[in-house]
This record gives structure tokens, sequence and C-alpha cells, in this order.
């Protein structure tokens, strides 16, 4: 007989069987030495649908979202440990990649590790060499539900799977699986695989403006190749761009109509992003008057949109659009041009103004402390936000705006140009600490992004540190002051 799951923290799990996989969700920061102040963070879908596809296998599989618990190291350890899964798999991102090696090193032996996400992807031999990693058995470069799958059924198979990594454990050098005829894969048919169980997800649904929402997927890939980004097209070719056939993304929505949800959230890059995934979509949720039932909010993109017609925009805010997230980031068309997003700031002014005209909320992302920016740069992103903050105050929709710190990304062509300048090296730029910005304890203004505060602590552009965390404190506190004052 198994042992009771030590938790409920770790859902999805089948309590009553042998945990044949956990996947930890690794928290970013550690809690155990600050509680964490928000609470609620985005789900782990790219877990959960890992999670998900493993189950309708046959394994008994669970999801430990530490993020989403507040949990801090040495308590996410524990817990690991007493749950004593045959693998535990970790999503690792450039931020919280110390804090999952943490964990990974206190883990029983008798646990194997497996390893994936957008680190894995652009430092796969270095994390490989990392003691703190020496028993991972697999480092999964990609989209992993089939070849999780594969390996949770024989760990033996990786040297079938492509893309699929280990450290030799006699010359103790990285190698590569991977057979003819093994390509699909890279690129699993998302509209073949099963819906998200959300028995794997903390928070999701979760209540949200009166309505119970939920995040989706609409699509994978992206075909830009914003230079800051880990999502760029260069820094993913092992990426099919694929998007979701309408039936099937309507399906999931029904579905999830049934368990009360009446709002959704897509968090891909194309949902907005790409004209012919708009005209597609609006024309499937137009024949199943989805706007009668639901609301829905999903990333853009500000040039796409820009092209979009009248009817267009009508037609997004008939269907339910509620809110639209872009990526802005700077109110200098050099920096723009610089980072290759193909706007500028002309286009984000319309853009926005056309939006909230017809009710639809705008969030726009800054990032402040580009390599090279100037301080003239960095005050015209400033003033960008305050002139789309006075736009939009007496339209239907409005403007909300959350700015960062920027941060370099392996893999991204940033990294690139910043190593190859030499000034850097990869341990300098891998050096990401918490930052409070409000230096003297929490702040209220602060809530909603406390955990994503970090930094290197080099000054990449030609303002100081001190510069930028000074109008990032400026902006949250006046962002904050206006979401209080429309409460």
């Amino acid at each position: 007989m198994p042992p009771e799951l030590p938790s409920d923290l770790i859902t999805g799990a089948d309590p009553r069987r042998e945990l044949d996989a956990l996947f930890v969700n690794a928290p970013l920061r550690d809690y155990d030495e600050r509680p964490r102040v928000n609470d609620f963070t985005l789900p782990v879908l790219g877990m959960a649908y890992i999670a998900t596809y493993a189950a309708t296998r046959g394994f008994n599989v669970g999801v430990l979202d530490a993020e989403a618990h507040g949990l801090g190291i040495d308590h996410t350890a524990r817990l690991v440990n007493a749950a004593a899964p045959r693998w535990a798999g970790f999503n690792l991102l450039a931020p919280t990649y110390e804090v999952s090696a943490s964990i990974a090193e206190r883990l029983d032996p008798a646990i194997k590790i497996m390893l994936g996400g957008h680190q894995a992807k652009a430092m796969p031999a270095e994390i490989l060499l990392d003691p703190r990693m020496h028993r991972c058995a697999a480092l999964v470069i990609g989209e992993g539900e089939t070849r999780v799958a594969a390996l949770l059924e024989n760990h033996l198979r990786r040297s079938e799977l492509p893309g699929v990594m280990w450290l030799d454990p006699i010359q103790r050098i990285p190698v590569t699986g991977g057979m003819g005829n093994q390509g699909h894969h890279l690129a699993p048919d998302i509209n073949a695989l099963p819906f998200v169980d959300r028995r794997y997800l903390a928070q999701d649904p979760h209540h949200d403006a009166g309505r119970l929402e939920a995040n989706m997927v609409g699509a994978r890939g992206c075909p830009y190749d914003c230079s800051f980004c880990g999502a760029a097209v260069s820094a993913n070719p092992d990426i099919a761009i694929r998007t979701r056939h309408p039936d099937n993304i309507l399906a999931e929505m029904h579905e999830l109509r049934g368990t009360r949800v009446t709002a959704f959230r897509f968090v891909d890059d194309l949902f907005l992003g790409a004209r012919r995934v708009i005209t597609t979509m609006m024309k499937a949720f137009t024949a199943n008057q989805v706007g009668d039932w639901a609301r829905w909010d999903a990333t853009g993109r500000i040039n796409v949109l820009h092209r979009a017609d009248d009817a267009t925009l009508d037609t997004l805010a008939a269907n339910g659009l509620r809110e639209v997230a872009l990526g802005i980031e700077s109110g200098s068309q050099r920096m723009l041009t610089r980072i290759d997003k193909r706007i500028t700031p002309a286009m984000t002014r319309a853009v926005v103004r056309r939006l909230t005209e017809r009710g639809i909320n705008v969030k726009g992302y800054f990032i402040l402390g580009f390599p090279s920016e100037t301080r003239a740069e960095m005050d015209a992103t400033v003033r960008l936000v305050h002139d789309l903050w006075e736009t939009t105050e007496t339209l239907p929709g409005r403007f909300r705006a959350s700015a960062f710190e920027y941060r370099p990304y392996p893999g991204t062509p940033d990294w690139r140009r910043l190593m190859a300048t030499g000034h850097y090296t990869a341990e300098q730029l891998l050096d990401y600490s918490a930052v409070d910005l409000t230096a003297d304890g929490l702040d209220e203004s602060m809530r909603e992004r406390d955990e994503f505060n970090f930094s290197i602590n080099l000054q990449l552009s030609d303002a100081s540190i001190d510069y930028v965390r000074r109008h990032l404190v400026s902006i949250a506190r006046a962002q904050h002051e206006r979401k209080e004052a429309v409460a």
C-alpha cells in the first residue's frame, strides 16, 4: 500500500497510488526568508499540459506550485521528499534557476530529476554540468508532453527521443538522444492534446471581477524576434508555430462553462497577434455568440491591431473582449527599433485610444533600463505612460501600466549582443536578486508585483539603477492611486 501523499498542496495526484512524477514550479524567491505578499500568480499551464497528458497514459502525477503557495526552498524540498515520486520535474527559468537548483540538491537520491523550460533550452550543457543537478536523468528541450510520458514509461528511452539530454556517466559530457522517425515529439498536434485538467492548477479557475476565470493557450510559438524576450523566434528554432482550431478552443471554453467559468484569459502570443488568427477566431466567436455569455482577455500586438479596421475592433468588443495586454516597452523610437518591436509611439497611442473608445481595457507593459538607453529615452517612456492614462481617462475602457527593470535572458538576441561585447560573463548576467523597491517595508502599491522585481544589479543603460527604480516606484504608485480612485 503506497503511503498517503504528505500535503494537500500537491494537486492532481491520486494519494492511493505510487507517485510517478511530481512537477515542481519553484518559487520566485525563498519565501522561508520572507513571506510572499502577492496572493495570486498565473497558473503553470505548461506543467498542467504535461501532467494531463501523462495521466491519460496511465501515470499518477502531481503538481507542486511552490510559487502559488508561497513556499520556501527547504519547505518545498521536504514536501517532494515526503511524497517520494519516481521523478521530480522542474521548469527552469532564469530568475528561478538558483532556487530550483537549491531544491534539487536537497532531494532524496532515489528521486530521478527531469528538467525543462526556457533556461534548460538556453543553457543545457551548463545546467547538466552543475553539481547540484548531477542526478538529472533527462533534460527535455522544448514541448514536453509526449517525451515526458515516454520517459515515465522507461527512462532508458531517452536515447530514442530527440531533444532529450543527459550527462554521460563515464565521460561526464552532455549527450543528446534522438532516432529516426521520432521528430513528431518536438511539435505535438495541439488540437489532439487533451484539454488541461484543472485539478493540476492551484489557482485556476479563480474569481476575478465577479466572474470565474480560467487561463487558456490558443497557440504555441511566436513569429516575432523582440530582442529581450525568451519567446523570440530566434531563441526557439525548435518550436513550430501552430494555432489551435477554433472548434477546439470553443470546445474547451464550453467544457469550462459547464463548471461556471465565464471569463477566459488567453496567455499565448498569437491570439491577437496575427491578423489571420483574429479573423478566424472572431468568425467562430460570432457564430457561437460568445459575447452573450463570456468575457475574455488576450495578449496582442500593436502593429497588428493598428492595421485592423474599425469593423474588426467592433467585432472584438461585441464578442466579449474585456482587456488586451500590449507589450509597449518604450516611448523612445530608437529603443523600439533596437529591440525590433516594429511599432512607433504614435501607433501605440492610436491603438490604445481605439480600443478604449470601444470599452476594451488595455494593460501596457513597459521596460526601463534597456542596454544603452539614455535618461531622456527613459523619461520619454514615463511620459508615454502618463499620456496614455490621460488620454483614456474619460473613455469607456481604462488603461493600466506595469513597468519592470530590464534584465537579460539567455538565448535572446540581447543576451548574444551583451556577451559579444566581452564586457560581461554569463555569471554576471545571471546573478538575479530580488529587489524591494520601497526599501522600508511593504508598500500597498507594490503588492501586485512584489514577487516580479528582479535585477542583476548591473547598469546596462546610461541611466543609473537608482534612476530606473525611482521611475518604477513612481509608476507603480501612480497606477495604484488610479486603481483606488476608480474602486
